[in-house]
């Protein structure tokens, strides 16, 4: 079953070409720059003296069997009482330690998911690194599950996994003593002749688990890539339900309903084939481990029977003696019992740790294409020279070949429908670096650029209006007057009420709240994105009406020239090249390139980029 599984496997897709070791050395090197990393060695080093504890209370519990069934063995009830005195000091100091590692143990869990997220977030949310790694292929889609649900799994896992491996061995190395020292006096007797084996008990044991654990990773082995796969399409289905549901006006409108739940049935077929794998495999997994734990009852009393019937063992030794062969069985068979959580565990860390990889390459996507370069222009400017940028599509090419705007000045990039004003914005913006000439923004100054489809962050509309500065940033004066300014004097009262803003207001009041914030932080250079086009009548009065109080800003709008405004007063060319012109059209992944464009506007709303 394992190999028909196996190859059944073998078309599936798996998320990471490193090495498991390579993938754990980087985990590893993430883990040793962690600011958690004291607490979490902390919390480390005291489950191990926990643990340690534990094991000589353990012992000493297993010393006690002999008396104790002795005692039952003669019928001597004041005996019987007075062990019973013992155990219950014995069992209420086990019952303490064991309370204290609970709480450590669910401790670790806390800091190393606290750890390990922060880490994927930091790296993530670089400037300028999520969009890259949304156009980086497979590896960017559904960042949200690799640090939500994976990183997750993956610290709950490491914590009860490496939790349990340090208790098998501490018990180990308590018990392969004590089942050595009882093995000694085991006597065999066969055909009149007497003979002893030494550490009898210990080679048994040995022999018994390792057999376990050989046929229990027979059978678990595909476990490692079917859970791998699994996670996968988990992943892909919530991104379509996410999709639908954002979408889901649409969808009505257009009586999409069928359509879509064809789709999203797609999916689920995935998910559910991928889990039909696992079942298959667990089911075969379970076979093993439940045959040996069936014969575990029984396999120390039969092991040590022929010296037990041979009179050479008491009961209470016996019990003494099956009591530690199952404790040094129970440690030497955790890979046994944990077959199906190390293989969880192993695919679970080839999702976040080729994820992460991904993130800190993800600056080196495409190294090898030409980029543009970007400069400090010299004086209080910006300039433009020889742009050409480079997409899978094509290459767009700004026709004036070089361009200097100095603060004040009003003016308008445009090109026919499909030129790439986009493309040419975001390569502005720093987001898509592929192409050719030189970029040079003011040094010292901010430039703010505000995309098609505005981003309002979860939060107040103070919160919202002061983004990406502090809610505390501005008067509220301020804020009541760009509301004003933008025909939204209706919201001056909501300032602080908490709403999904994007949700909440329609279309033109967006856009109007995306230029109301941009009149209230009064930029000094200002990059737009086709946002202007969307806007008629009344709406783009009160607009151009904030734009014209920025006097002494740059103004850069992107999009389709006006026809009876006299704002704009240079007007440059975007003209695309499908034959590549200069450059060859670059090789990304257009699927990637579709569905990092949320992500895109996002990145770029609003935000800064300083010296």
């Amino acid at each position: 079953m394992a190999d028909q599984i196996q190859e059944e496997a073998a078309t599936l897709p798996t998320p990471a070409d490193e090495s498991f070791r390579d993938q754990l050395m980087m985990m590893t090197r993430a883990f040793g720059s962690s600011p958690l990393r004291n607490t979490i060695m902390g919390l480390c080093a005291t489950i191990f003296a926990v643990i340690v504890a534990t094991a000589v209370g353990q012992v000493v519990l297993n010393r006690w069997y002999r008396p104790f069934y002795d005692a039952l063995e003669r019928r001597d009830l004041q005996g019987f009482f007075y062990q019973l005195e013992i155990f219950a000091v014995i069992a209420a100091v086990l019952l303490i330690l064991n309370v204290g590692q609970t709480w450590l143990n669910q401790m670790i869990h806390l800091k190393l998911r606290e750890g390990l997220v922060r880490d994927l977030i930091g790296e993530w949310m670089r400037p300028r690194r999520a969009f890259r790694l949304a156009n980086a292929g497979a590896i960017g889609v559904n960042p949200d599950q690799r640090m939500h649900e994976d990183a997750r799994h993956l610290s709950d896992l490491t914590t009860d996994l490496g939790v349990g491996l340090l208790q098998a061995t501490i018990l180990l190395v308590s018990f392969v003593g004590v089942l050595w020292s009882l093995s000694t006096g085991f006597v065999f007797h066969v055909g009149g002749s007497a003979f002893a084996i030494p550490g009898y008990m210990v080679w048994a044991a040995i022999i018994y688990a390792g057999i376990a654990s050989w046929l229990s990773w027979l059978a678990g082995r595909p476990l490692i890539k079917l859970n791998g796969d699994r996670y996968g399409r988990e992943a892909e289905l919530r991104f379509s339900l996410m999709r639908v549901n954002e979408h889901i006006d649409a969808i009505s409108l257009a009586g999409g309903e069928a359509d879509e739940r064809r789709r999203l049935e797609l999916d689920l077929a995935t998910v559910l084939q991928s889990v039909r794998l696992i079942v298959r495999a667990v089911t075969g997994l379970t076979w093993v481990t439940a045959s040996y734990g069936w014969i575990t009852v029984i396999a120390p009393i039969v092991i040590a029977s022929p010296v037990y019937f041979a009179g050479d063992l008491s009961f209470g030794g016996l019990m003494m003696a099956v009591g530690a062969f199952n404790q040094v069985h129970a440690s030497l068979r955790w890979f046994v019992d944990n077959i199906g959580g190390i293989a969880d565990w192993r695919a679970t860390l080839l999702r976040v740790a080729s994820f992460r990889a991904a993130i800190l390459k993800t600056d080196e996507l495409h190294e090898v294409e030409q980029r543009i370069e970007f400069t400090e222009a010299k004086g209080d400017r910006m300039t433009l020279e020889k742009i050409e940028v480079a997409s899978p599509g094509g290459c767009v090419r700004l026709e004036e070949a070089d361009i200097e705007i100095k603060p004040g000045e009003r003016v308008l990039v445009t090109g026919e429908p499909g030129a790439g004003k986009t493309l040419f914005f975001r390569a502005v913006a720093g987001l898509w670096p592929w192409g050719s000439g030189r970029i040079g923004l003011p040094a010292g100054e901010a430039v703010t650029f505000v995309p098609r489809t505005p981003y309002f962050p979860p939060g107040t509309l103070r919160e919202v209006l002061s983004y990406p500065q502090g809610s505390q940033t501005f008067a509220e004066a301020d804020l009541a007057a760009s509301l004003t300014k933008a025909g939204l004097g209706r919201l001056v009262p909501a300032l602080d009420r908490s709403e999904r803003w994007d949700r909440e207001l329609n279309d033109d009041d967006q856009r109007l709240l995306a230029f109301a914030r941009l009149g209230l932080h009064r930029p000094r250079w200002v990059v737009i994105d086709e946002a202007l086009d969307t806007l008629a009548g009344d709406a783009r009065r009160r607009v151009m009406s904030i734009l014209e109080d920025l006097a002494k800003a740059a103004i850069v709008n992107i999009g389709r020239a006006e026809r009876n405004g006299h704002f704009f007063t240079r007007i440059l060319h975007l003209a695309k090249h499908p034959d590549g012109h200069v450059l060859k059209p670059l090789r990304l992944n257009p699927a990637g390139a579709e569905k990092a464009t949320a992500a895109a506007e996002m990145e770029v709303a609003l935000r800064k980029r300083r010296a």
